[in-house]
């Protein structure tokens, strides 16, 4: 079915579709330090059974809401035996961008902004991009960084802004409604032959930040709340 590897992540392989789309294959691992789950972290911290097949079914229902709002995705269909999904070519922004939209300051924002903010403090649908970058610890990129570099055009900037609080917004609504609250959620985006942007990767516990009565979900927790 798939034999051409394209490339190693940290939570999943990509490989190459005879059809032309390309096949995300799910793993166990997470992102986080000294064996402590953190969505912000920029390297493979911990391994947890199960957590693929659990971001794939999150991944899948998200997706699936998503499209049917008429906003942009790769998601074309999944396998939750293989613990596959089959998704439409998107070519990456520059060499990997991570799009994060926060409700609250916690985490990396805090760390850097704390001279500002309280801890917890509300945030505006706050949108950060970050460049995939192991070595450099991520760094902050701002829009018209982003554009002065080539990587994007001002208006894809502005499409994904727009799509990553729309987005956002979907996920926290149906948190909500299971009794949790999103602090922040991580995304990617690229954007197909023709320049169209469409969110790609995935939409997983393991790339959120998620509350209950003021305590931290844990993602496979998390999975099982949203699932039950």
């Amino acid at each position: 079915m798939y034999n051409k590897l394209v490339y190693t992540g940290k939570t999943k392989n990509v490989y190459a579709l005879d059809n032309g789309n390309y096949l995300l294959k799910f793993k166990d691992d997470c992102t986080g330090k000294d064996g402590v789950f953190d969505p912000g972290e920029n390297s493979v911290g911990l391994t947890i059974e199960g957590v693929g097949d659990v971001n794939l079914r999150m991944s899948i229902y998200f997706f699936e809401k998503i499209n049917a709002a008429g906003i942009k995705t790769h998601y074309i269909s999944a396998d939750l035996n293989e613990t596959t999904m089959e998704v439409l070519p998107a070519k990456a922004f520059g060499k990997g961008l991570e799009v994060i939209c926060r409700y609250k300051a916690v985490g990396s924002f805090y760390r850097r902004y704390s001279d500002y903010v309280e801890l917890g403090q509300d945030l505006p649908a706050y949108v950060e991009t970050t460049f995939k970058n192991d070595e450099k610890g991520d760094p902050l990129v701002t829009k018209d960084g982003l554009v002065a570099l080539g990587v994007m055009t001002a208006e894809q900037y502005d499409d994904v802004k727009e799509m990553t609080q729309k987005i956002t917004a979907i996920v926290a609504e149906d948190l909500k409604a299971k009794g949790l609250e999103l602090y922040d959620i991580k995304f990617e985006f690229g954007y197909d032959k023709d320049g169209n942007v469409m969110l790609i990767d995935e939409i997983a516990s393991g790339n959120m930040r998620v509350y209950k009565q003021g305590e931290y979900i844990d993602p496979m927790t998390l999975s099982e709340l949203f699932f039950a």
